[in-house]
């Protein structure tokens, strides 16, 4: 397997699911759900950027 192939176990990562409403109780709790989604968000797209630079080298030419 060259440096350029990428494995059939890399697929595309999945976004986090938004917390639905009534999963914040409005009380200011830290973290909130809310908090804990904007991170998971910030981590899925990273791990897309990343995921998307593997495939592009993977599909150009000589790259």
């Amino acid at each position: 397997m060259s440096a350029t192939t990428i494995p059939d176990d890399d697929p595309q990562p999945v976004p986090p699911e938004r917390p639905a409403p009534e999963e914040c109780c409005n009380s200011g709790c830290i973290p909130c759900v809310y908090d804990m989604y904007d991170e998971a968000m910030e981590n899925y797209r990273q791990a897309l950027k990343a995921w998307r630079s593997r495939h592009e080298m993977a599909g150009s030419p000589g790259g």
